[in-house]
């Protein structure tokens, strides 16, 4: 019997639990092939930015082409839409199970819910294997039974659970088919600001390099926005194009290995307290947060513009916000740098920028996206205190030194040498070529801040 796969957050061949469990269930039948499905929300993609669009369309084609062009879309507008086609795919090709990676996040969730309900009222099954985490949500628990809500626990747990030993795709002789109505496409409406490179190939090759320039001096470089000392493997994680064991599996017990480990443990952690608090994907994980008192109305969203454009007189900030319209990416040290100005300094809710987030990174991920925000706005989870108020000069001078980062995304600056481009009010021709002046004074506003915790403190 044939068996369909359903993609979702899984765009690979390799190392896809799932997908391997498709392959050997049709290879024990006598049409051994395996119809390979994607569900395709057009509404939804309408209204994403041009980056996100070419990313997903991009990551789309590349796995379309490793199937050799036999990747079938299916129309998805609604959980329904997307349930009633894939019912209509098992008829047509006599499958009687759908198989696909089991998701987690509370859209994923209701997805694969409404999916079950219309393969099992037809006779059907779906079959969900495996999931984009080394230790699937929920499985990492404390002594007493319960969720951990602190990272460091966590983190020592996981470490003994995870799964570091990649899973090959098995030569079982299996065929890829494709189903006949291929009417679907995924076209972008809208332009991208760079030329967008994505699937597994591409992200394996993006691994080898991390490996060869920086994996080895991660722990001391990985926070210098100057340099490249990251991974750049966020995009390819997010889109599953490459999955947390493979990255694993060649860890070893260095110091700058360990970091890397426990950074791609801090993604695990983040989707661990989605999956127990699902609200917390767009509401507070701490709620008394809800009553802190925030800026509203047309001087709040002329700020909000001003951080959005990269244009609120501090370098470092606004050298991250340049860089996320230009590449759908910003250096995650600099992503905590743009996030405190944006609640501490300017008094606007933290919602506000994650959803700018979603909007504009091409490495979009629901649970480290909200959870992140909220680390930084003091909301969330591993005992973030609100007080933790970052000066974005002196993050600039210390994780950017030589001013590089500023003057690459800030054309404004580039006449400032080394750490000047930092503080151009200090030079006589700082704001020679129109760089705008700082819209807040950090220090009056980090005490604003101080002074409105207090309010709720004393509720």
């Amino acid at each position: 019997m044939s068996s369909i796969f359903w993609f979702r957050k899984d765009l690979r061949l390799q190392d896809n639990e799932a997908l391997s469990a498709a392959v050997r269930a049709a290879s024990q039948s006598s049409d051994n092939t395996v119809y390979c499905v994607y569900g395709f929300n057009s509404a939804t993609f309408e209204k994403l930015e041009g980056i996100r669009q070419h990313s997903l369309s991009v990551a789309v084609k590349e796995l379309s082409n490793t199937l050799d062009g036999k990747l079938t879309l299916l129309a998805a507008n609604t959980h329904q839409e997307l349930a009633e086609n894939l019912v209509k795919a098992c008829s047509e090709t006599g499958s009687l199970e759908v198989y696909a990676m089991q998701s987690f996040d509370p859209e994923g969730v209701a997805q694969q819910l409404a999916v079950a309900k219309a393969l099992e009222a037809n006779g059907l099954g779906l079959r969900l294997v495996g999931s984009a985490y080394a230790v699937l949500p929920g499985v990492v628990r404390k002594p007493d039974g319960l969720n951990y809500r602190v990272y460091t626990p966590f983190y020592k747990a996981w470490n003994q659970l995870a799964q570091v030993t990649p899973i090959e795709l098995p030569e079982l002789g299996t065929a890829w088919g494709s189903l006949k109505d291929q009417s679907v496409r995924i076209e972008p409406s809208k332009p991208s600001p760079i030329k967008v490179r994505a699937g597994e190939g591409f992200a394996l090759r993006t691994f080898s390099r991390f490996r060869e320039r920086a994996l080895d001096d991660y722990d001391e470089k990985r926070n210098r926005a100057d340099l490249g000392g990251t991974s750049h493997l966020s995009h390819a994680l997010a889109h599953g194009e490459i999955h947390p064991r493979t990255l694993l599996s060649v860890l070893g017990d260095s110091n700058a290995h360990e970091v890397f480990r426990k950074e791609i443990a801090w993604r695990e952690f983040y989707a661990d307290v989605l999956h127990h608090y699902p609200h917390t994907v767009n509401d507070y994980y701490e709620p008394r947060f809800k009553s802190l008192r925030y800026d509203s109305g047309a001087h709040a969203q002329q700020k909000f513009e001003s951080w959005c454009k990269g244009e609120t007189g501090y370098p470092m900030v606004d050298a991250g916000m340049r860089q996320l319209l230009a590449e759908g990416w910003m250096h995650n040290r600099v992503r905590m740098i743009v996030a405190s100005f944006l609640v501490k300094d300017l008094h606007l809710e933290w919602t506000w920028g994650a959803a700018h987030f979603e909007a504009h990174l091409s490495d979009f991920d629901p649970a480290s996206n909200s959870h992140g925000w909220q680390w930084t706005a003091g909301c969330g989870t591993d005992a973030s205190p609100y007080y933790r108020i970052f000066n974005p000069i002196l993050q600039g001078l210390k994780f950017d030194p030589n001013g590089d980062y500023v003057r690459k995304y800030i054309p404004e600056l580039r006449h400032l040498t080394d750490s000047s481009a930092h503080e151009p009010w200090e030079v006589f021709d700082g704001y020679a070529n129109g760089y705008p002046s700082q819209i807040v004074d950090h220090n009056t506003e980090r005490n604003e801040s101080l002074a409105r915790l207090e309010e709720i403190k004393t509720k």
